[in-house]
């Protein structure tokens, strides 16, 4: 009886540290992978059933209730503007001159065709508000030693109530994900290169997604411009700033 006792202690006790150590890792990565604000130019290669169209744009991020996206190119996209504010987000289109407001089931749609949904684009909340941790193995990807972690959501509002994530154990930023439904679907898959120090942090500027309810061969998102904690105008995320 009292090796059971022992047994059961000393297993409750490895589990709290391994979900302490899965916390503190999770942490880490916010701390790379969030920031006060950001300004980052992208390019956004699509690569459909037939062919691929890439796309460049311009983004201003304050926080994870801020953020307002112009395009740059192609000729057929240019000056289209997106703003995400408080949990709301507006499309202007200038062929139509006309601001839009995207919700309800409408988040779940593609942007640009591509293999991101507004939803993706919405939520840029830490992950340790949103999500429990514990890590269920040590593998590697290429030369890189990372520990798998599988999340579950603690919140109700996300697009994704688990995840699998990769996370290089020396510089603790995701270098794969996998996100799933409840039901346990898998949904779509990410994968995260081009790791760079930038501003004291280390942070992938590519990132492949692969929406795994489409066709075609995902779309990769390059920044090829990252300033982190940048004065931002205040108007840039207000409604009329959409026109301007």
């Amino acid at each position: 009886m009292k090796r059971i006792v022992i047994s059961t202690v000393v297993c409750f006790l490895a589990n709290a540290i391994f979900s302490q150590d899965a916390s503190d890792i999770l942490l880490k990565v916010d701390r790379n992978m969030s920031s006060k604000n950001r300004i980052f130019e992208s390019t956004m290669i699509i690569h459909g059933k037939r062919n691929s169209r890439t796309i460049t744009s311009k983004t201003y991020s304050e926080g994870s209730q801020k953020s307002f996206t112009e395009y740059l190119s192609p000729a057929s996209d240019k000056g289209t503007k997106m703003l995400k504010l408080e949990g709301q987000l507006w499309i202007y289109s200038p062929s139509a001159d006309r601001t839009i407001q995207i919700s309800g089931h409408l988040l779940r749609q593609s942007v640009m065709g591509s293999d991101l949904s507004y939803e993706d684009m919405m939520d840029d909340r830490k992950l340790t508000d949103i999500y429990s941790a514990k890590i269920v193995g040590e593998e590697k990807i290429g030369d890189r030693t990372v520990r798998l972690l599988e999340l579950t959501a603690k919140v109700s509002d996300v697009a994704y109530y688990k995840q699998k994530m990769w996370i290089d154990t020396e510089r603790f930023i995701p270098l794969k994900q996998e996100l799933y439904a409840k039901s346990g679907q898998l949904l779509k898959r990410t994968e995260l290169s081009d790791v760079k120090n930038i501003q004291g942090r280390w942070f992938p500027t590519t990132v492949i997604y692969k929406d795994m309810l489409k066709d075609g061969d995902g779309t990769e998102f390059k920044m090829t411009s990252v300033k982190f904690d940048q004065e931002i105008p205040g108007y840039i995320f207000t409604k009329a700033a959409l026109k301007q």
